[in-house]
């Protein structure tokens, strides 16, 4: 298990390493041609912002060597707002007094309906972590009423045990993305005091769980805010290298959320600039060519305009994070404030205006059983 290996590594001495590399590091590591994760600590240290046109420039062209010109598009759809748990940094927590709402079988059609409209084949299912009411068998038919009208469903929900999972994949699922927010064991606690996701390691050991059952895809990240990025990041890629060395047959995504704004929300511990995002990005890229990265609406239309030619692979567009929120019950309070508010239609045209093209469909169920 992950865990494992992650207890072998302390915060403060990788933190340490990071900061203590040089320009000479920096210019090693974008020499080389195999990087490995003491790169990837150079790539995210101060020392490499002064090279940060060379780097960007080096992930444009292996993003595009990899995955062509194409940027995937994908939408939220939020089943539930019910969540048993208090997380500081979150809009859906337990103690935030907030109407909940958890969608019916014919809610559900009617947001699907709306979704299909704008040229979706891609739906990311999301929720509130409440086991008792948003569990399994919820997930189940949620996935049996949308199968039918979509050709991709990922799910982003409380962790869950290994044959949870490979009952949901029976049903339709393609991918899981669970983000360990940070992997700073004790700023965890602190943000995550009561619920089962204040357990850290059964959290941690989730993509071992998914890797086991099998999952076609996964992604991973943290929440850019609650602790120092560069060595949040760093644990996101040892995560990822191990996963990859373990489930070599499952696909990987990382993300890159920061902190925003909800009703009554926690400001950023570590505030993050859009050239620190850029970097983080193309650190990535430069050391994983295989990993897809995905940019979602948190961020501002300008930063993610220029994001398209920077290693990004797949995009979030008009993105609702309220249950109901494309027809149901649109006025109904959001998970948080989102950035970019232009139209699927919008960011479609912006990805063409570019070069790329915007790809509502890349993978199909069907293909499984060829």
């Amino acid at each position: 298990m992950f865990s494992d290996k992650f207890d072998k590594y302390q915060w403060g001495v990788v933190k340490q390493e990071i900061y203590g590399k040089t320009a000479r590091d920096v210019e090693r590591a974008l020499g080389g041609s195999r990087r490995d994760l003491e790169d990837l600590k150079t790539l995210l240290s101060p020392a490499a912002a002064p090279y940060l046109e060379e780097m960007a420039q080096m992930s444009h062209r292996i993003t595009q060597q990899r995955f062509g010109k194409v940027i995937q598009l994908y939408i939220p759809l939020y089943l539930s707002n019910e969540c048993q748990n208090i997380c500081t940094y979150c809009g859906f927590s337990y103690d935030n007094r907030i109407a909940r709402r958890t969608l019916r079988a014919g809610e559900l059609l009617t947001e699907a309906a709306a979704i299909k409209a704008m040229g979706y084949e891609h739906v990311l299912l999301v929720s509130g972590e409440a086991n008792q009411t948003v569990g399994v068998d919820y997930f189940i038919k949620a996935l049996d009423v949308l199968r039918p009208h979509f050709s991709h469903l990922s799910m982003e929900v409380q962790p869950l045990e290994q044959a949870d999972y490979s009952r949901l994949m029976e049903h339709g699922l393609h991918t899981v993305l669970v983000y360990q927010e940070t992997y700073h064991r004790e700023d965890y606690k602190i943000h995550h005091p009561k619920g089962k996701k204040s357990n850290f390691d059964y959290r941690l050991e989730t993509p071992d769980r998914l890797g086991m059952a099998g999952i076609h895809k996964m992604g991973l990240g943290v929440l850019i805010g609650l602790e120092d990025w560069r060595t949040d990041g760093w644990f996101t890629g040892l995560h990822l290298r191990y996963l990859e060395n373990r489930y070599w047959k499952t696909k990987y995504s990382l993300s890159f959320p920061r902190l925003r704004p909800y009703s009554g929300g926690l400001a950023p511990k570590v505030e993050m600039t859009d050239r620190e995002l850029i970097q983080l990005i193309c650190a990535y890229r430069l050391v994983d060519e295989e990993v897809e990265l995905s940019l979602s609406t948190r961020e501002s239309p300008v930063f993610r305009d220029h994001a398209v030619r920077l290693g990004i692979t797949s995009m979030s567009a008009g993105s609702r994070t309220n249950p109901g929120g494309y027809a149901v019950d649109t006025d109904s309070l959001e998970q948080f404030e989102i950035h970019d508010d232009r139209s699927p239609a919008e960011i479609a045209a912006m990805i063409r205006r570019q070069g790329y093209d915007a790809v509502w469909k890349d993978w199909d169920a069907v293909l499984q059983k060829i």
